[in-house]
């Protein structure tokens, strides 16, 4: 009985549709994650699969010390409410770290980080 219920659930939880089951994810950035750029960016734009809450979501810029290189805090596009953005400090060559942390209008928190290099 246990089983035919698990298979149940499971199948059950696939037919859902997949907005119901989402939560918001990185669908891109600029700088791309993984990418080298030259010349160094002034800002970070990472764009997700949801509407954000902008109270509850930030974007970190870290040098490879760990010192903070976003300069100010991040900010929501209000008109798609799906696009976030953070000045930068001006980036000389090396690794940077990019942390983000966003609630989605459905409530579902997600984050993650990733990394680009500025250089030749």
């Amino acid at each position: 009985m246990l089983r035919v219920v698990t298979i149940a659930l499971l199948a059950l939880t696939l037919a859902l549709p997949g907005s119901v089951r989402a939560h918001s994810g990185l669908a891109r950035s600029s700088p791309p994650a993984g990418s080298t750029v030259s010349p160094a960016p002034k800002e970070v734009v990472l764009s997700f699969s949801e509407k954000l809450e902008p109270n509850f979501s930030t974007i970190e810029v870290r040098d490879a010390k760990g010192a903070p290189m976003h300069a100010g805090k991040s900010s929501l596009d209000a008109a798609q409410r799906t696009q976030m953005r953070v000045a930068l400090k001006a980036l000389p060559p090396g690794t940077y770290k990019v942390i983000w942390r966003v609630l989605s209008v459905d409530t579902h928190r997600s984050q993650g980080t990733f990394t680009f290099r500025v250089g030749p």
